[in-house]
């Protein structure tokens, strides 16, 4: 018998298929599997049309950033709920590091006089967040963080998209700077603990993770002063110093490499202990491990992303990955002669708002999509 379809069933059938969730045809998230993840939302993102351009990629989860600090419960509430009736849950907010809050984090980290009272600003933060329904609190812990050496420059293998290095034999031997001095490892460690002892307890108790997020650009020295997250024993000690899953990391799959480990190990090894809070999913090209390498696109670098996120769904880790870094997409010619170094380095400083395809939603869109095929595979085959 054969059978035939005219235009009207053809469509009908196209329409009724078309109706299903995605799901039905391919893994996607759940409750025991990560989230995939853009943010922090900016300012300019929080309306109808900044959430459409999230959804739009399938995004479902962001960081929240730029609420003003100290943070407010009602106010992160707010901002929660407007988040969410746009069909977007907030997984993470990140403690201030810039701007005039950023000497909060500075008393705490440097162990200056006022650290008891930013210490207390801190666990009033993190109680708001609990309460907002924020789950993970990220931080850094940088007496200085050697920005300076990073460089961008024209990937000619990617069609002159930009990427950017961290060349440290440029940047080595700069002075310390007056606010921040030289801070020895031992003070810089006693302060994480101290630190870690006031606050985790309280995290805990609202529960609510805490992120720290290791030292990148990894070098043993920043301008003087010890970086206390660059290696994995490091990461290692961090876990030890209050025996907690609200004593977390960020796990960061290029820092991993960076620091010359096997990402996938890493991972293993944190996330078998519950103390993964949060993910950075990216890729990079090592030439001298700790200070001389570059973040590319995240298919062609030199961690193997798939391995990464099939440790993750092993571990049914349920949180979110960020895959952070996008690259610059589209540069225009003044731009890219902006980035020519007639000396013959590496690559020159641009800061991204110089032109806005350094970061653009095209980027984003591309890093997203890669992330959920690495997700959708890693399902596959668990």
């Amino acid at each position: 018998m054969i059978t035939t379809f005219s235009r009207r069933t053809l469509l009908a059938a196209s329409g009724a298929a078309l109706a299903f969730p995605a799901h039905a045809f391919m893994p996607n998230e759940g409750p025991d599997t990560p989230k995939i993840c853009l943010g922090p939302v900016v300012e300019t993102e929080m309306n109808p049309r900044g959430f459409q351009r999230f959804r739009q990629i399938g995004i479902t989860h962001v960081i929240l950033n730029n609420t003003g600090f100290p943070w407010e419960a009602d106010a992160l509430t707010a901002r929660v709920q407007l988040l969410k009736a746009h069909g977007l849950t907030t997984g993470d907010i990140v403690l201030p590091y810039v701007g005039a809050a950023r000497e909060t984090m500075r008393d705490i980290i440097l162990g200056r006089p006022g650290r008891d009272a930013a210490i207390e600003i801190v666990k009033s933060a993190i109680r708001a967040a609990g309460k907002a329904g924020i789950p993970v609190v990220e931080y850094n812990f940088y007496a200085h963080r050697l920005e300076e050496g990073y460089f961008h420059a024209p990937d000619p293998a990617r069609g002159g998209a930009v990427v950017e290095s961290f060349h440290y034999n440029q940047v080595k031997d700069l002075p310390p700077l007056p606010e921040t001095g030289i801070q020895t490892a031992d003070r810089l460690w006693a302060n994480l603990e101290y630190f870690l002892k006031a606050v985790v307890p309280v995290a805990q108790s609202v529960n609510v993770r805490m992120s720290l997020h290791p030292n990148d650009p990894p070098p043993a020295i920043s301008r003087g002063s010890a970086q206390i997250m660059t290696t994995f024993a490091d990461w290692k000690k961090l876990v030890g110093l209050v025996d907690s899953p609200s004593n977390g990391m960020t796990y960061d799959c290029g820092v991993s490499r960076e620091i010359g480990e096997d990402p996938a190990a890493v991972a293993r090894w944190l996330g078998e202990r519950d103390r993964i809070s949060h993910v950075h999913f990216r890729n990079v090209i090592v030439r001298k491990e700790r200070e001389d390498y570059t973040e590319v696109w995240p298919d062609n670098g030199m961690v193997d992303m798939l391995a990464v996120m099939k440790e993750l769904v092993r571990q049914k880790y349920p949180r979110m990955v960020h895959p952070e870094h996008a690259r610059g997409l589209n540069v225009n010619d003044n731009v890219v002669e902006k980035l020519r170094d007639p000396a013959g380095e590496r690559g020159s400083k641009l800061a991204a708002d110089e032109d806005p395809n350094l970061n653009s939603y095209a980027a984003w869109a591309y890093h997203a999509a890669y992330t959920r095929a690495m997700l959708q595979a890693a399902l596959l085959t668990r």
